[in-house]
C-alpha cells in the first residue's frame, strides 16, 4: 500500500452491523454506482481539529437539505455521526495529528439495485493548511445563469452540495492555466456569486458582507458560523447583493471554506486590491477560529 493510501481512512456507512473501516486500497464502489457515473449524490467536507469535527450541526443540516433536493432517502444522521466517530478513531489510531479533512459521500447507489451508497473519507489536511496564509490571485468567471435560477428551475439544484463538481474543477483548471490561483463566479446579471469551493466575504472596516445565501450560491457553513460569531463580537454582518466593483473598494476580500478556512485575495483579473495589514488579518483569522471552535 502506498503512503497516501495508508493515511486515507475509508468508512462504509451502511455496512451490516454498523459503520466499519474498510481497506482504502481495495475496491469499494461498484461500476454502476450512480454517484460515479452521473454525479447523482451529495457530499459534505468537514474540518477535523483537536480530534473533533467542526461546525457539525450546520454540515448536517446542509447534508440533509441537499439530499432532500435530490430526492434521496433522508439520511439517518445518527448513522452518519456513528461513521464519523469510527473515522475519527481511525485517525487517532494512525497518529494523524493536526487538522484533517473528513468527507461524507452519499449517492443514489447502484443503478441495478437502487440501494444508496454511503461512505466517509478522512485524511490529513496538512497540504491545505500550508496554503491558508498565501494570498491568492483570482479570475472573475461567468457562471452562466441568473440569480433567480434556483426559484425558476428547482431541478438545477442551486443550493445543493452535489457530487457534480466537474464544472467547478474545470473553472479552477482554466484559471490556473491563465496564471490565476482561484475563481470568483458572477451571475448573468454581473453579480458576485461564490468561488468553486468557497464563499466570498467582503470586509469594510468592522462590517462583513457576503452574497445572499441561496440566491445562485450554495449556503456556506463556514460563512454562517463566521457571521454568527462576528455578530456576537460586535461586528456588523450583511448578506446582500454584491458586484465586482465591491471587491476593489473593500478593505479586504476573503474566500472562506471548511478546511482551507480563510485565504486573502490579493488581485482580481490581474489588478491588485487592498489587503489587510497584519493586525487586521490576525483579527479576522482569530474570528474564524473562534467560529469553528464549536463541534
Amino acid at each position: 500500500m502506498t503512503d497516501s493510501l495508508s493515511s486515507l481512512v475509508l468508512i462504509d456507512v451502511f455496512a451490516d452491523g454498523g459503520p466499519i473501516a474498510v481497506e482504502a486500497g481495495q475496491p469499494f464502489l461498484y461500476a454502476d454506482d450512480l454517484g460515479a457515473i452521473r454525479g447523482d449524490g451529495v457530499f459534505e467536507t468537514l474540518l477535523v481539529r483537536g480530534g473533533h469535527t467542526c461546525n457539525t450541526d450546520r454540515h448536517e443540516k446542509r447534508f440533509a437539505s441537499s439530499a432532500l433536493m435530490l430526492d434521496l432517502p433522508t439520511p439517518d444522521l445518527q448513522q452518519w455521526r456513528a461513521a464519523t466517530e469510527v473515522a475519527l478513531q481511525e485517525l487517532r489510531d494512525r497518529s494523524i495529528e493536526g487538522d484533517a479533512t473528513l468527507r461524507w459521500v452519499y449517492s443514489r447507489g447502484r443503478e441495478s439495485t437502487g440501494e444508496p451508497t454511503g461512505y466517509v473519507l478522512a485524511s490529513s489536511a496538512e497540504k491545505v493548511a500550508e496554503n491558508r496564509l498565501k494570498p491568492v490571485s483570482v479570475m472573475l468567471a461567468e457562471r452562466g445563469f441568473s440569480l433567480d435560477l434556483g426559484s425558476r428551475a428547482p431541478w438545477a439544484l442551486i443550493g445543493a452540495k452535489t457530487l457534480s463538481y466537474a464544472a467547478n474543477m474545470a473553472a479552477l483548471r482554466y484559471a490556473k492555466s491563465k496564471g490565476f490561483d482561484d475563481v470568483i463566479f458572477t451571475s448573468a446579471e454581473g453579480k458576485l456569486l461564490e468561488g468553486p469551493t468557497s464563499t466570498i466575504i467582503v470586509q469594510r472596516g468592522n462590517e462583513l458582507l457576503t452574497p445572499n445565501p441561496g440566491e445562485g450560491v450554495l449556503p456556506g457553513t463556514t460563512q454562517a458560523a463566521l457571521f454568527e460569531t462576528a455578530a456576537n463580537c460586535g461586528w456588523k454582518v450583511t448578506p446582500t447583493v454584491l458586484v465586482p466593483g465591491d471587491l476593489f473598494t473593500a478593505d479586504a476580500v476573503w474566500l472562506v471554506s471548511s478546511v482551507r478556512i480563510a485565504v486573502v485575495v490579493k488581485s482580481i483579473d490581474g489588478e491588485p486590491i487592498r489587503q489587510p495589514d497584519a493586525i487586521a488579518e490576525k483579527e479576522f483569522r482569530d474570528l474564524c477560529d473562534k467560529a469553528l471552535a464549536t463541534q
